[in-house]
């Protein structure tokens, strides 16, 4: 018999040194580094028989396909199948339009897939979508965002939020005030671009679909292809394991899942599927261009009488989707008189969707933008400003924060950064043909928490495993919720073993909203908790099966309490503008939060850097443009579309203050992932107008237009 002393720690003995807080590396680092972690095209490895399947985008901007011609794809060597609207396998309708794909001869969009090549290999499958002709009857097409647009609506949700709220009467308060500011800022189309395209690898075992995809969560994608195909959810398995990255754009399934799985049923061959980069733009969701309007009215000593906060976005004609982006007014600032409103468009566009920070990005650029407008109309300093302006409770609800320390985010990144040697006059600090300025801005993102579950098992070799579906998509989500069931179980992190993303494990919601960590590390440490005590009242012996505890906290995550919940955080920012060339480069950035008990401090830093360095993109080289004429968006690769590159990422730091918040569950921890981006473009942009001494509205802030603005 195996003795069961090695789990002597989990019954009460001695504890080890605590590992929540510290930051050990990550547990699939090395995997990662030496190449043998496997992403969704690499799984399984060289399979027999598989085919390559590569999709055929519509040319159009709108219109009716009248034609397939597949004769050519089809003689081409090593073709195995060309999946038209007129052939291929038929799908039930889904909770999501865009997945219904090749189901009928309409064209909502250029880029909207219109055929499947599929091949014996990659190649073969790319030379047979390129062979394929088709022929449309084109409609007059509408994709330009304008805030006079006659269709524009309010909407009565926009990504869940009310489409309208009104506090007060604004106007009114605005008209009266003794010092107003009018103001308007616009934002381009911006894409996720994770560095893994979204792919999938599908097999059919008689009636039972196997998929490995690049998802942020396993079970959204199974439930999606389970109502698609007709299927119980038992039928399907759904894993991803490894993902390169998702920003959003991998939240909910995208139509390659479907087109794979839909090429594997029709050929009776397991089929990979790897999106070119180029497809990518319009099927995988983006963020919406966002047209903003502000007014605020304040008194002389900067306290604000009212704000108004006006966004227009554009939605496609066949799913509404409506960024959320004047939502940060609702919850920042003291204010008697509020006025929120989000507008939408519909166009003959791709559907936009989730991107990092959804709504409190763009809402936040607009928003501590003209807050910075409103400081120097004030002649005050911005972060003197927003310290009057700070509420006891959350403005537009009247609930309590359940923790809130902006102000120390404030003052503690105004001491780390240098701010109070800082000459407030704009446009004088010169050296030569440069000009360099400082900017601030806050940041919040809610705190969000679904259920979840997990399981926990004390095994006979002295170790531990810990199941969940959750998804790790970069942001170390194994490594902490390891530190998690190590710290519950009162083991050090090497007796843990982690399992995750997989539908096989216990149902975990999907890697978004900055909700992951919070959702699946709940259920970790209530099922290692319980295992805990029932190690604690075991006699004997394990079975060779081990000890298992479970957890479900669906009522316990559900039955939130009535407090307003945010991470907060401020952003510094030091830029040097180039007169001669207008270029504009960022030589600091820092971050201070109050995101709650941080878990793993290596892992949240990264991830705060990621969200500034996101910001930084935002703020002076992404955006993307419809293509008037041919729909679409002219940047649709990494050469048009430009992320940040290692020369333009300068001295970033982020540090945070100690926050304890008891109100957020067992471990008290807020979501990091997405603040990270949502104060950045404004502590950028407002840094140069403080270079420049001129106020440039309109992101990114690239040098034509830094140009111009000198005149």
């Amino acid at each position: 018999m195996r003795p069961t002393a090695t789990h002597a720690t989990a019954a009460g003995a001695v504890r080890p040194q605590p590992v929540l807080g510290t930051g050990p590396q990550r547990l699939e680092g090395r995997e990662k580094v030496t190449g043998t972690a496997r992403y969704a095209t690499e799984q399984p490895h060289n399979p027999p028989d598989c085919a390559y399947a590569w999709p055929v985008p519509a040319t159009v901007a709108a219109g009716r396909i009248t034609g397939v011609d597949t004769s050519a794809a089809l003689a081409l060597p090593g073709t195995l199948a060309v999946l038209t609207p007129d052939d291929a396998p038929r799908v039930a309708e889904g909770d999501d339009p865009i997945l219904t794909v090749l189901q009928d001869h309409e064209v909502p969009h250029r880029g909207w897939f219109v055929a499947l090549a599929v091949a014996d290999s990659l190649e073969n499958a790319r030379a047979a979508a390129a062979a394929v002709r088709v022929s449309y009857q084109a409609r007059p097409a509408d994709v330009e965002l304008r805030a006079d647009h006659p269709d524009a609506f309010v909407p009565d949700s926009a990504n869940g939020h009310p489409g309208r709220r009104e506090r007060g009467d604004a106007p009114e308060a605005y008209a009266a005030a003794p010092v107003r500011v009018e103001t308007a800022y616009t934002i381009p189309p911006l894409h996720n671009h994770p560095m893994e395209p979204h792919s999938s690898y599908a097999r059919w075992d008689g009636d039972h679909l196997t998929v490995y995809d690049s998802s942020q969560g396993a079970h959204w994608v199974r439930s999606a292809l389970a109502k698609l195909f007709a299927l119980a959810p038992e039928q399907i398995t759904v894993v991803s394991e490894h993902v390169g990255g998702g920003f959003g754009s991998k939240g909910t399934p995208r139509p390659h899942v479907v087109l794979a799985a839909m090429a594997a049923r029709h050929t009776g061959r397991p089929v990979k599927l790897a999106l070119p980069r180029r497809q990518m733009a319009e099927v995988v969701g983006y963020r919406s261009p966002t047209l903003h309007t502000l007014k605020l009215g304040a008194d002389r000593d900067g306290t604000l009488l009212s704000v108004e906060h006006e966004m227009t976005a554009q939605t496609s004609r066949i799913k509404d989707f409506v960024e959320h982006g004047a939502v940060a007014a609702r919850v920042m600032y003291a204010v008697p008189h509020s006025l929120t409103t989000h507008r939408a468009v519909r166009l003959d566009v791709p559907s936009p969707s989730w991107m990092r920070a959804p709504g409190e990005a763009p809402s936040m650029y607009a928003l501590e933008s003209a807050m910075d407008e409103l400081a120097t109309e004030l002649g005050m300093d911005p972060i003197e400003l927003r310290l009057r302006n700070e509420p006891v409770t959350e403005p537009d609800s009247g609930l309590p924060f359940s923790s809130r320390h902006l102000t120390e985010c404030l003052r503690e990144g105004a001491r780390r950064f240098g701010w109070h040697h800082r000459d407030p006059r704009p446009g004088v600090r010169r050296e030569g043909d440069l000009l360099t300025g400082t900017g601030v801005a806050a940041a919040t993102y809610p705190v969000l928490c679904d259920a979840s579950s997990a399981s926990a098992t004390a095994r006979p070799d002295g170790g531990y495993t810990v199941r969940v579906d959750a998804t790790d998509i970069g942001t170390g989500a194994r490594t902490v919720l390891a530190q998690v069931a190590a710290d519950a179980l009162g083991v050090p992190l090497d007796a843990v073993r982690i399992e995750i993303g997989s539908t096989r494990l216990p149902y975990g919601p999907l890697a978004g909203g900055s909700a992951g960590t919070a959702s699946w590390g709940w259920a970790v440490h209530d099922a290692c908790t319980a295992l805990t005590s029932r190690l604690a009242g075991h006699r004997g012996p394990l079975p060779d099966g081990g000890l298992t505890a479970e957890s479900d906290t669906t009522e316990a995550a559900g039955a939130k309490p009535a407090f307003a919940r945010h991470a907060f955080g401020a952003h510094f920012a030091e830029v040097q503008v180039d007169t001669v060339s207008g270029e504009v480069r960022v030589r600091r950035l820092l971050g201070v939060y109050a995101a709650g008990r941080i878990l793993n401090s290596r892992t949240a830093r990264s991830q705060f850097i990621g969200g500034m360095t996101m910001g930084l993109g935002m703020a002076l080289t992404e955006h993307s443009t419809a293509d008037p004429v041919l729909g679409g968006f002219a940047e649709r690769d990494l050469a048009s579309y430009h992320v940040p590159a290692h020369a333009d990422v300068p001295d970033i730091d982020a540090h945070w203050v100690d926050e304890t918040d008891t109100h957020l569950g067992p471990l008290g921890a807020k979501g990091i992932g997405e603040i990270g981006i949502t104060g950045t473009p404004a502590a950028v942009g407002n840094a140069v107008h403080h270079a420049l001494g001129v106020r440039l509205r309109d992101l990114p802030l690239t040098p034509d237009k830094v140009l111009a603005a000198l005149g």
